[in-house]
């Protein structure tokens, strides 16, 4: 008789919970300082809980989430006993413990908010970083707020969407997902072309609003992959044009005074004010004088080498490098009008710099690098300290790993000299980050 298969199971088994067997268990605790990844620490029994939905000086009642480690568990406070003055009731109703993991900090004035991402920022840099407490630098970050406010500014979002074909966010550290109405922190057009229809057969939905108000859909199943996308130029009605397995197309982003485009749904500064204020830090730090060569890394669609290319003048030479064909497809399409600006793809990898770096017959004077959230790494960054550029303009999404490439910077005779933090994430735990490094 032929052995029958067993069914493949769907989904994924909880963890086991071999941490101390709290997962469930509520209990008072004073809370402590911020920490990165949108939580605070309080103490209890000799462990450290990591708790989400409070605030430093904070007195909660908590209930363990997640106890999966020995030393530490996860936790949300579920009741407020004693307030901290920065506490303000959330303006989105899916947010709370056990609701949308999306945001961080909804229950945080938006001054306070500020002052909680400058403290995650001081303390990476110091304990990962390993620069002193009293750094002049470190100790005198403050968090900038963008124009707009803390609401309506995602300008580009991923929604899953569940076996019925409705869309919502997932909750914290899960794969659970809770449906959504709306989402008051991504711009209207945005939320209303995802959250008020239906996505058959989809696993999840990208969708992007430009600066002209187009709006640009891309259904993805369950593996991720593109299935079609949607765009609705502004003022058509919402039906939109659809067209099927084709690109996106280009979408028209506004920033250091000139126009830009980039793919639909492509990369690129989600806060509509972000790629602005970065463009103008980047310009200030990196000074870029006339006839000077400049190496943009992770250069997406050309933002800071477009940025930077007028300074060095038509004697001067940019040379953007970016993985993404795309991306690179853009870049070429945005500096066509400064020919000392080029594009090259590649990975940017400590093999791969080095080539570049022999290639281009001399150091460049001045490196600009946007690296995604795990940072640029040991590798690169010490073989960019060792190519002696006069200024190393780092922009950094993830402080942690900012912290961890500027200790090896360090390594190689670079010093932190200048920095400045951006709110482009408002009610989240992310911070964008511009850092200047200079030859000790």
């Amino acid at each position: 008789m032929e052995a029958r298969r067993r069914p493949r199971q769907r989904g994924r088994r909880a963890r086991p919970d071999r941490g101390g067997g709290w997962t469930g268990r509520e209990f008072e605790v004073t809370v402590g300082p911020v920490a990165h990844g949108g939580h605070c620490v309080a103490r209890h029994e000799g462990r450290v809980v990591f708790v989400r939905h409070a605030l430093p000086g904070e007195r909660v009642v908590v209930r363990v989430t997640e106890d999966r480690q020995p030393g530490f568990c996860r936790a949300d406070a579920v009741e407020v006993l004693e307030a901290a003055p920065d506490r303000v009731p959330r303006p989105c109703p899916y947010s709370g413990p056990g609701r949308c993991g999306g945001c961080d900090w909804q229950h945080v004035a938006h001054e306070g908010q500020l002052r909680l991402k400058a403290e995650v920022v001081r303390e990476q840099l110091t304990r990962l970083g390993g620069l002193p407490e009293d750094d002049a630098v470190v100790r005198g970050l403050v968090v900038e707020a963008l124009p707009g406010g803390p609401l309506r500014w995602r300008t580009r979002a991923r929604f899953a969407v569940d076996r019925a074909g409705a869309a919502g966010l997932r909750r914290h550290r899960s794969h659970d997902l809770v449906l959504l109405d709306d989402c008051p922190i991504t711009v209207e057009p945005a939320a209303a072309a995802v959250l008020g229809r239906r996505w058959p057969g989809a696993g999840a939905v990208d969708v992007a609003v430009d600066s002209a108000g187009t709006v640009t859909t891309t259904r993805l199943d369950r593996r991720g992959r593109p299935q079609s996308t949607r765009v609705l130029r502004a003022g058509e009605d919402g039906a939109g044009r659809d067209d099927g397995t084709a690109p996106a197309g280009r979408a028209a982003r506004w920033a250091a005074g000139r126009d830009w485009e980039v793919e639909g749904t492509g990369f690129w500064q989600v806060h509509p004010a972000a790629a602005d204020a970065l463009t103008g830090a980047v310009a200030a730090f990196a000074g870029v004088r006339s006839g000077e060569t400049v190496l943009d890394l992770y250069a997406g669609a050309g933002l800071f080498g477009g940025a930077v290319a007028p300074a060095a003048g038509p004697a001067g030479r940019v040379v953007c490098v970016e993985a993404d064909e795309a991306a690179c497809a853009a870049a070429e399409a945005n500096l066509a009008a400064l020919p000392q600006a080029e594009v090259w793809q590649g990975e940017v990898d400590a093999e791969g710099l080095t080539e570049l770096l022999a290639e281009l017959a001399g150091a460049p004077d001045v490196v600009v690098l946007d690296p995604p959230r795990a940072g640029a790494g040991a590798a690169v960054s010490r073989v960019l300290a060792a190519a002696g550029p006069r200024a190393v303009v780092y922009v950094a999404c993830d402080p942690a790993s900012l912290a961890r490439d500027v200790a090896a910077f360090a390594e190689g005779g670079y010093r932190l000299s200048a920095l400045r933090g951006f709110d482009a994430f408002p009610m989240t735990g992310h911070v964008e980050c511009v850092a200047l490094l200079e030859p000790a």
